[in-house]
């Protein structure tokens, strides 16, 4: 009789057992459903229409005149675009090596276990923690000559001292690159801290007992330990060169003349002020197959060594 009620009610929960599974297997997949639909639209949707515009005849509105690739040969006999780009070969590289180099001596220098570190960690990140907008206009405001640097000089007596750099078309791209390396350095030196106190230091300690020097211990052991950790500082500060927008418009606005112009305030300018809709996207597409050029060699080289282990 007990056996015919076990039977009974196990067979009455059969129901209510398999919702709960159901449940179970749907839940994270209901959940994560709107992010994936958002993701899908708001961005690959993005690009893919994006490249449809710059093959466009598209002015202030969108149009859907197909004009084949006219708008990228435009670009390429463009005196504007071709200086962006110029500025931004100029931009990327001073920024990212300046950047690494920066970022990996003040890590190694926090990994002797100074006093206070937390402290300086903290006074390094800071920059962080600001908008380019805001580091924007404190650094035009330093190297403005009316305002700034030069004539606090100026009032302290040093009559002759000189630093027009941001009203000079020849140098005012080094303004840029000085302002974004104080905002991102800190950042780097982070990932090189992590990096350094995630080595082995039995293997350090090997080396030592070897007899081999400090130095020689970071050129052949350590460094080459942090070939990830470049790797990811180079992917994320290339991203930020390439996509640079703000910190430019509160600096220099793309001026002298558009002598500091790089290609993101190019494809604002022409989208979205200049009514050559198709022409911005063009130059939007361009930018996209930049990262993708830094971006999927990276990704591949990753994927492989994990697959081989």
């Amino acid at each position: 009789m007990a056996q015919l009620d076990a039977v009974s009610q196990s067979t009455s929960r059969h129901p209510r057992v398999r919702l709960v599974d159901h449940l179970q297997h749907w839940l994270p997949k209901l959940a994560l459903a709107p992010t994936v639909v958002l993701m899908l639209v708001c961005i690959y949707g993005y690009m893919i229409w994006t490249g449809v515009l710059s093959l466009t005849g598209s002015t202030f509105l969108p149009s859907y005149e197909y004009i084949g690739f006219e708008h990228y040969e435009r670009l390429f006999s463009n005196d504007r675009w071709l200086t962006a780009c110029a500025n931004l070969a100029i931009f990327g590289g001073l920024f990212i090596a300046a950047c690494l180099a920066i970022g990996c001596f003040l890590a190694i220098l926090l990994d002797q276990r100074i006093r206070n570190e937390g402290v300086i960690r903290t006074i390094y990140l800071y920059p962080m923690a600001l908008s380019m907008i805001v580091t924007g206009a404190v650094w035009q405001w330093i190297m403005n000559p009316s305002l700034g640097l030069e004539k606090l000089m100026h009032d302290w007596g040093w009559t002759s001292f000189q630093f027009d750099w941001l009203t000079d078309s020849d140098m005012v791209i080094y303004t840029i690159v000085i302002a974004a390396v104080w905002q991102a350095s800190g950042f780097v030196m982070a990932l090189f801290l992590a990096g350094l106190r995630g080595i082995d230091s039995s293997i350090i300690n090997a080396a030592r007992v070897d007899g081999a020097s400090m130095p020689r211990i970071y050129a052949r052991i350590i460094l080459p330990a942090l070939r990830p950790v470049f790797f990811s500082s180079i992917m994320v500060l290339a991203h930020l060169a390439i996509k640079s927008f703000d910190l430019v418009m509160a600096m220099t606005a793309g001026g002298p003349g558009y002598a500091s112009d790089l290609p993101a305030l190019f494809m604002y300018a022409h989208t979205f002020t200049r009514g050559q809709m198709g022409l911005g996207a063009a130059s939007s597409i361009l930018m996209l197959g930049a990262i993708l050029a830094i971006l999927v060699p990276y990704l591949y080289s990753e994927l492989r060594g994990a697959r081989n282990g």
